[in-house]
């Protein structure tokens, strides 16, 4: 079995784990992480209804032409997510980091997520 399988086979079940003890609602939703190597993706989820209410990710920034680090993209990423959840009227969610450790991108993510005005 190569590393990078073996790898993405523990993430998967950390994120499982995880789940268990997640759930989102209408009033206080899940934020659901992803992040590949180039990229950070995030969904605010009602887990009651099963409806995604509001997503984002670097890629809707269209930072191509500055050289940005992919940290300082999570962290705008966070705070225009933040922005459009508050317009949605919520100002509380759950964090799923999926399977993430919670450092680097995702805890930037979360920053702006916090800096933007959510508590979570």
């Amino acid at each position: 079995m190569a590393i990078g399988k073996n790898k993405k086979i523990h993430r998967i079940s950390r994120h499982k784990r995880v789940r268990a003890k997640l759930f989102g609602t209408a009033q206080r939703p899940r934020i659901s992480i992803f992040k590949s190597n180039r990229h950070i993706f995030a969904q605010v989820i009602d887990d009651d209804k099963g409806k995604t209410i509001v997503s984002g990710s670097d890629v809707d920034l269209n930072q191509k032409a500055s050289k940005v680090k992919k940290t300082e993209s999570a962290l705008k990423v966070g705070e225009t997510l933040a922005a459009q959840i508050l317009e949605k009227g919520i100002k509380a969610a759950v964090f799923d980091r999926g399977g993430f450790k919670y450092h680097g991108r995702i805890k930037a993510l979360a920053d702006g997520l916090r800096k933007g005005g959510i508590k979570i």
